[in-house]
């Protein structure tokens, strides 16, 4: 009983907390139902309620156009209801109506109709300046989502504007132009101030940048002149409200001046905006805000590199305009500090962003950047306006004042009479020395210096940072008014040869280079290497204007002297020089000059020699492996004497044979190579035995065994004088123009043929030729083959090189093409009617064939603004691009026994004469020392005697220098004279018929020494056998008929022959 009754109790107990829950979920139920009926209700009265309002609205300002004005209280009261309940996307065609309406209202000067005539009513005058807020900031909202480039958003966005320019100045409020209402206008500006200073704190600088980059930030501009006036007048607005406070002048800068191309579209569509800048001197206000270097950090931070650039060029453009007037007071230090300033931080920038991941802009260069379309397509504006900053009336309105203010009084004594002497470099210091004469001002560290170094520093970092236009800067400052010339004579004023001292004291303290005092150097010599590269032999040794030769003279010997003391005394680093900006300028400027030079001289002789400089202690650094000595020896390898150069050249081949064993001790080795050659084959034989020989083999003792025209093999004598026959024969051959191998120029001068491929293998056989001449400068054989200067250039690896000029290289090659290229670079018309194209025609076996310098080239004409650009293509053609795999095959089998580094001992010419031999007259004397004799003669032998007479005064220097070939097979003689001569020059006494010399019998000898005659040789020629340099002979019984036969055996190459 008891548990039945407990049981009854827990079912109640259930039953009544479900009862509950019930209750409680039904009381839930009924309250989100009343919440869900407030929400229906309320959203219902809402939409009645906005329906109410938008239909009030739509009554008082119909879609169609309101035909009368309404009462300015009715509509701001309608007006702000409509704001209170205002959506976007729903009411952008109300809204347009609204502002259609406002800024008609302002047209009327009734206090009632005019919507600024709420203003005036103390019951609404605060709110309706919030409203004014409101409306002109939804005008902003609207203008960020507006393209200018659809027709209809322009019409949207001129009304816009239209609405904040009425809005934001009383201008345009015939209300206030009634005599009684001018007490109003200055509160009625301040409000308008305040409504400015409301939608800059919004944002207002934004919303224009926006629609200023999407307008102008293309290819084809879309704004207009009205809408490009109303963003301008809306931008300064701020600015004048402010009073060009440094905030608002600093977002000016990081948001309207900084727009792609600003300036130079405000010049072409709205030239009355640029007037209103200038007149608001915005261009001296921002090099003010820019001169504190905080300041631009900050504006810089916050642009970055691109639009930073792009700010710089609004600020050249603005400078350019005002190059006149604000400008002459403001270039420095102003402008100067700040352009430099900008440039250093979009150079630092640049290179902060290098990484993998790099774009190309096409004014810095390579580096890691966002892609921004806007502004790619309007680089073009951006560079335009760049260009203008080394144009020529801003280079003169910089770099030319400053160097008017520092040039130096004339000197009123003239040139110092008491230097005698007429050389030309006497001349040229002379003359420097009277231009500079009362020079004293013109220190470094004056501030005249400073102040032309400090203007030359701008246009260095110009040069550094915008690596895409480098060569139209330098090309900007060559031709422009004489300023480089100008700058010249400043440098020229700084002491004595050029201030040589007072630079090297400089440098002692500023070892990093960067003082301004350098980066004026600097400038000078990248300019004046361009200036160089691009002058004509015409220009140069002609016309001499401005430069004339006195002046390369004296810049050659500064250059000369500055490096080697700077170097010597280690004022450079030697182990960073090519990091070194100061120096890699000035050595290139050197280098340029140097081949110039020796191209066509222009200096006296020994002009390139350090004077002070002692061969024997430089020669003894050197093997001791001082590094400053190595250094010059590799840079500046002209300042020690051609002959010790040679004689260093030589050095090292007799060490690279001590380190391979090829020694005159390891010569009778086994190692000696053996090749088999037939006469009538000597080319094939020689290339097919020793085209595939391993270099070192090459370099090492060859022996050549002779098979003749019967197939036996033929007696020579053991001097290696048959391996030099070889060589000469094998040189002789496949440099005859007939093979086809070479060709000859007008002045007889060898290149390789560009038809050269009708020839089998002709590759290998220019890389087999480029190892046998290697072989013969390796072994000191001088062989008689002249090369073009071009072709010689190329041996040297000039071609390679940044400033090689294909121009200056080409009179070697073919001088009446030169001559035509020359006269369409100074052609006065128009360079069009002579019907160019960038295409050359050549004739190949008769059928005409068409080379394009550039892709296209056929449809390209050739104008005035191109025509340097073909020249230097079809130089570039002629000397490079058609022999170029020829010439790279001749180079690679050269390199590959002669050392490229040993090569950079010589210039063109030098190099020359390393293969060829000396191009000096035949010195008698030392030739005579250095003689041996066999078969009886002796030096002061009766017939030897007459030998020596007869070329001493009888010959010519040409008779004598046939003798010369006759004997050794090449006209000049060894570049260090008869000693080293291989093998050394002999004469032998033949007193046989028939030609059988049988050597130096005992019988020979003695009726050689005694003059004891066997048989009369009248009628024997004297002959000769070049691979040994031997001359044969006749014990000749007359002095005459020694004379006779002589002359005429040397004269008709007779006796070439193997003894």
């Amino acid at each position: 009983m008891f548990n039945k009754s407990e049981s009854s109790k827990c079912s109640f107990l259930e039953q009544t907390k479900a009862a509950r829950e019930e209750r409680a979920q039904e009381k839930k139920r009924e309250a989100a139902a009343i919440l869900l009926q407030s929400h229906v209700r309320g959203w219902l009265t809402r939409i009645r309620f906005t329906k109410k309002i938008l239909d009030d609205f739509d009554v008082l300002l119909p879609p169609e156009g309101c035909a009368e004005l309404r009462p300015s209280v009715q509509v701001y009261q309608n007006a702000s209801r409509f704001l209170f309940v205002w959506k976007k996307e729903r009411d952008k065609e109300r809204f347009e109506m609204l502002c259609r309406y406002l800024v008609s209202s302002l047209e009327s000067d009734s206090v009632k109709l005019s919507y600024v005539g709420v203003a005036l009513n103390k019951e609404y005058a605060l709110a309706w300046i919030s409203h004014m807020k409101t409306i002109l900031w939804k005008c902003c909202i609207y203008l960020d989502d507006l393209h200018p480039e659809y027709p209809a958003d322009m019409c949207t966005m001129l009304l816009y504007l239209h609405t904040l320019v009425a809005f934001t100045s009383t201008n345009t409020w015939f209300i206030l132009k009634a005599k009684h209402m001018e007490v109003l206008k200055s509160g009625m500006n301040q409000l308008c101030a305040n409504i400015m200073g409301h939608l800059f704190n919004k944002g207002f600088y934004l919303t224009l940048k926006t629609l200023l980059i999407r307008g102008l930030g293309r290819s084809k501009v879309t704004l207009k002149h009205v809408s490009l006036s109303a963003i301008i007048t809306l931008a300064l607005r701020p600015l004048v409200s402010a009073n060009f406070s440094e905030k608002l002048m600093t977002m000016f800068l990081i948001h309207i001046l900084c727009v792609p191309g600003l300036i130079l579209h405000l010049q072409n569509l709205a030239p009355e905006c640029v007037s209103a800048i200038i007149s608001h001197e915005i261009f001296g206000r921002s090099l003010d805000l820019l001169n504190l270097e905080q300041n631009t950090r900050i504006v810089f931070n916050v642009l970055e590199g691109n639009y930073a650039l792009c700010l710089l060029a609004n600020l050249i453009h603005l400078a350019y305009i005002q190059r006149e007037d604000a400008l002459r007071e403001l270039y420095f230090p102003s402008f100067t500090f700040v352009v430099t300033r900008l440039l250093e931080s979009c150079q630092h920038y640049v290179t902060s962003k290098q990484s993998n991941l790099t774009h190309w802009h096409p004014v810095l260069g390579w580096f890691a950047q966002e892609t921004d379309s806007a502004l790619m397509e309007s680089i073009p504006h951006v560079r335009s306006q760049l260009q203008l900053l080394w144009s020529s009336p801003m280079v003169s309105a910089l770099l030319g004042h400053v160097l008017e203010e520092a040039e130096p009084p004339e000197s009123s004594d003239g040139v110092p009479q008491a230097v005698g002497g007429t050389g030309l470099l006497r001349r040229a210091l002379l003359e420097h020395r009277g231009a500079c004469h009362s020079a004293g001002r013109n220190r470094l560290g004056s501030a005249e210096c400073s102040k032309v170094a400090l203007v030359c520093s701008l246009y260095q970092t110009a040069l550094a940072t915008l690596t895409q236009l480098r060569l139209e800067v330098l090309t900007g400052l060559c031709y422009q008014d004489k300023i480089l010339f100008s700058l010249w004579q400043f440098i020229c004023s700084l002491g004595p040869n050029c201030g040589l001292k007072s630079f090297l004291d400089l440098l002692t303290v500023n070892t990093k280079c960067n003082a301004p005092e350098f980066q004026m150097l600097i400038l000078f010599c990248d300019c004046m290497t361009h200036y160089v590269t691009i002058l004509d032999d015409l220009e140069m040794y002609e016309q001499q204007k401005p430069f004339r030769l006195t002046d390369f003279v004296v810049m050659c010997s500064f250059l000369n002297n500055f490096l080697y003391k700077a170097i010597l005394g280690n004022l450079f680093d030697v182990k960073n020089l090519n990091g070194n900006q100061l120096f890699q300028m000035a050595h290139t400027l050197l280098t340029v000059l140097y081949r110039r030079d020796c191209r066509r001289n222009y200096t006296p002789d020994n002009h390139w020699l350090i004077k002070e400089l002692r061969v024997g202690s430089f020669v003894n650094d050197l093997e001791k492996g001082k590094k400053t000595t190595q250094v010059l020896l590799q840079k500046m390898p002209h300042i020690i004497p051609h002959d010790e150069r040679v004689q260093l050249f030589r050095k090292y081949v007799a060490n690279e044979k001590a380190v391979l064993g090829l020694t005159e001790s390891a010569c009778a080795s086994p190692q000696a190579t053996l090749i088999t050659i037939h006469r009538s084959r000597i080319v094939e034989d020689g290339y097919r035995q020793l085209a595939m020989l391993p270099s070192q083999a090459l370099k090492g003792v060859i022996r050549v065994r002779f098979i003749n025209a019967q197939g036996l093999d033929e007696a020579g004598i053991d001097q290696d004088g048959v391996f030099k026959e070889f060589l000469e024969e094998t040189i002789k051959r496949v440099f005859d123009p007939s093979l086809n191998l070479f060709r000859v120029t007008s002045e007889e001068r060898l290149y390789p043929s560009p038809t050269s491929y009708m020839q089998d293998n002709h590759l290998q056989l220019f890389e087999f030729v480029g190892r046998m001449l290697g072989k013969a400068v390796y072994e000191g054989i001088v062989v008689d083959v002249p090369f073009a200067s071009f072709f010689l250039s190329q041996l040297l690896g000039q071609q390679n090189q940044v400033l090689y000029s294909s121009m200056d290289e080409l009179p070697s090659l073919d001088r009446e093409l030169y001559r035509s290229l020359t006269f369409i670079k100074h052609h006065q018309g128009d360079v069009q009617e002579l019907d160019l194209t960038f295409s050359v025609d050549e004739d190949c076996l008769g059928r005409l064939v068409t080379h394009e310098l550039i892709p296209g080239g056929k449809a390209v004409p050739v104008t005035n603004e191109n025509k340097i650009n073909y020249i230097h293509l079809m130089a570039h053609f002629r000397m490079h691009t058609q022999i170029k795999d020829q010439t790279a095959a001749f180079i690679r089998g050269f390199r590959s026994i002669i050392n490229p580094e040993w090569l950079s001992l010589f210039s063109t010419p030098e190099l020359q004469r390393l293969i060829s031999g000396d191009n000096v007259p035949l010195d008698l004397k030392d030739l005579r020392k250095h003689t041996q004799y066999y078969g009886g003669f002796h030096d002061s032998h009766r017939v030897v005697c007459w030998l020596w007479d007869i070329l001493e005064k009888d010959f010519t220097n040409e008779e004598r220098k046939l003798f010369l070939k006759f004997v050794t097979s090449c006209s000049k003689p060894p570049l260090l004279g008869f000693a080293h001569l291989e093998p050394p020059f002999s004469i032998r006494c033949v007193e046989v018929g028939d030609d059988e010399d049988t050597g130096d019998t005992i019988g020979s000898v003695i009726r050689g020494f005694f003059t004891i005659r066997k048989k009369d040789p009248q009628n024997r020629l004297p002959t000769s056998s070049t691979c040994f340099n031997l001359l044969k002979l006749p014990n000749y019984q007359k002095k005459s008929t020694l004379r006779e036969k002589l002359r005429y055996a040397v004269s008709s190459n007779t006796g070439f022959e193997l003894s």
